[in-house]
């Protein structure tokens, strides 16, 4: 090998003391254009939690915010590790996950009261201690048992770690639990909790975190207390969001998700099934997303939750409302 490269240099390069000046001199070269090379800036993750909350803070955007029911379910078991993975690689907002506890006080993510329905276990979760539940599997969409087991609230939370928004259901009643796991885990500022209460209730029984925690008020607009609940809180507290539930699209608030925007918080909608959104739902949009998000979004929704992350995103992208 060294013969052969020896053959393709000049002459006078055949004796040792000219072929180390040369090797000498290529190495020097070579040390120069490394040393004036621009440095590479690290790159900011696109879903970066600073990131997330400035956009949720921003009530005005047009730029749609899409929140995963139960994670990505429909490619891996509602409320697992998979389905909030899933959500970070398809380029999701927030996820929603719902929190259960268990015998022993350890808080897990469960959407029902009982396992029967998502596991092969049977019985209330608060029937169950952590180190037994945690020896049952999760099953898929289609009733098939898989490898998944039921994560913890801390698990959840530091899969959502830096990457997710998480709005956090059926956690009202022992929030003080699930907060200090938040501060564990270090994802306070991650964190949105929601309830159908009045302002005085909520600064009565969640004030003290009020500083440190998003809130979102649901107001269904059939309640004849409606339009009086939302003007309580925005008179007393602008929420980050509201969401509204809607069984009739022609009821008169349905009008005003602008003026709501407009006064310094976001329009967040369930697209799951029609009794909360009047019937602009996910599975109508498989068809004709433009009929059923186009609506909402002109409507004034800048918020969606949905069954339906891809096709979603999707639709708003090729729309230039999310990036």
């Amino acid at each position: 090998m060294l013969l052969r490269s020896r053959l393709s240099l000049p002459r006078m390069l055949y004796k040792p003391s000219y072929l180390v000046c040369f090797f000498l001199l290529l190495l020097a070269a070579l040390s120069c254009k490394k040393a004036t090379a621009p440095a590479m800036e690290p790159m900011q993750p696109t879903g970066s939690i600073q990131q997330l909350q400035e956009k949720l803070e921003d009530a005005n955007s047009d730029q749609v915010l899409v929140i995963a029911h139960r994670g990505d379910w429909r490619h891996a078991p509602e409320n697992s590790i998979q389905a909030i993975e899933n959500c970070v690689a398809l380029g999701v907002d927030m996820v929603e996950i719902d929190v259960r506890m268990t015998k022993d006080s350890q808080l897990v993510i469960m959407h029902d009261e009982t396992i029967d329905r998502t596991t092969n276990g049977k019985g209330r979760v608060a029937d169950w201690t952590l180190d037994s539940i945690r020896t049952l599997r999760l099953r898929n969409g289609a009733n098939h048992l898989t490898d998944h087991g039921i994560p913890t609230l801390e698990e959840a939370l530091l899969a959502c770690k830096g990457k997710l928004l998480v709005n956090l259901d059926k956690c009202y009643g022992y929030f003080d639990r699930a907060y200090a796991v938040a501060r564990k885990t270090g994802t306070v500022g991650h964190i949105v909790m929601k309830g159908a209460i009045s302002p005085t209730q909520l600064h009565k029984e969640f004030g003290s975190y009020l500083d440190e925690v998003y809130f979102m008020p649901i107001i269904p607009l059939q309640d004849s207390m409606a339009e009086q609940h939302l003007q309580q809180y925005m008179e007393r507290m602008q929420p980050i969001a509201f969401e509204l539930i809607f069984d009739d699209p022609e009821t008169d608030l349905v009008n005003q998700f602008k003026e709501i925007r407009t006064s310094g918080s976001r329009v967040w909608v369930n697209t799951l099934w029609a009794s909360l959104n009047g019937g602009y739902e996910d599975d109508k949009a498989v068809s004709d997303p433009d009929a059923i998000y186009g609506w909402l979004i002109d409507k004034g929704v800048n918020m969606m939750q949905t069954d339906r992350p891809q096709l979603l995103l999707n639709y708003l992208r090729e729309k230039g409302l999310h990036d």
